[in-house]
């Protein structure tokens, strides 16, 4: 009778090891179909009106002023499945005096390719690299949305731009899984990181911090986990009352702050 019971112990401990291996294969396997949700946001290419050649073809939105001097200009990195064409016009109203730069990453709008965040964070570099060679005098603002904090956060340490702009931002897309999937070895699963932490204790530039009241995409420990290893920084942040991961956007409060931190004497 023990015999029996415990080789249905064993058998047991077996089968669920057995499935828990499966299921962590599975979270391997689909991870960039479950972080990168590019679907919603793809389009035709004639609705964009600016391209960047790199090994795949990359797609976005560019906007100049009208008129007037020049005073910088703002590159915007934006959200998982977001559609950041529907904010340029915000963008244009907001910084009225600036070159505007969007690109959609790899497999969303109208972009080619599958993204990855090492892919991602290349290309975003040679959007910033790009975008100096055409306005050499100009500062540039990078400003990031949710996952976009991750691109900005690279593009921070590796070109300095002039000033940076995080909305909803995270410490580490590892710590952000960790705390859905506590119980897989995420650490060893994860193939994108995005460890904004690590890459911004390089960055000497000025930095606004936008976060939601009601944020329940990005936990508030993870934006005060990102705050509390900028301290000794030059940090600016700003809680928007009211606020979720999405509707943030819908704020006029956020786009008021934006303006006074890129141009604080407008």
């Amino acid at each position: 009778m023990l015999s029996k019971l415990l080789k249905f112990l064993l058998w047991l401990i077996a089968l669920c090891v057995a499935i828990y291996v499966c299921i962590c294969g599975y979270m391997y396997a689909q991870q960039r179909n479950m972080i990168f949700q590019g679907g919603p946001t793809q389009l035709p290419q004639e609705q964009t009106n600016f391209s960047l050649q790199r090994d795949v073809l990359l797609r976005g939105w560019q906007w100049h002023p009208a008129e007037g001097k020049v005073r910088g200009v703002v590159l915007y990195f934006g959200g998982n499945a977001e559609n950041i064409e529907h904010h340029l016009p915000l963008l244009a109203q907001t910084f009225p005096h600036s070159d505007i730069y969007m690109l959609a990453y790899r497999g969303y709008g109208a972009s080619e390719g599958q993204p990855s965040e090492p892919l991602l964070t290349q290309d975003a570099v040679a959007l910033f690299d790009e975008i100096r060679h055409l306005h050499p005098q100009q500062p540039i603002t990078v400003i990031g949305r949710s996952l976009g904090t991750g691109v900005a956060s690279a593009v921070a340490e590796l070109r300095q731009p002039d000033q940076l702009v995080l909305i909803t931002p995270f410490d580490s897309m590892l710590n952000t899984v960790r705390g859905m999937y506590g119980w897989l070895p995420v650490k060893w699963l994860l193939r994108d990181p995005f460890d904004s932490a690590a890459h911004l204790q390089s960055y000497t530039g000025p930095i606004l911090v936008l976060r939601a009241s009601h944020d329940h995409t990005v936990a508030p420990a993870r934006t005060d986990a990102l705050l509390a290893s900028l301290k000794g920084k030059s940090v600016e942040v700003l809680t928007l009352p009211h606020t979720g991961h999405s509707s943030i956007l819908r704020a006029p409060a956020l786009w008021d702050a934006m303006a006074r931190f890129v141009n604080p004497a407008s």
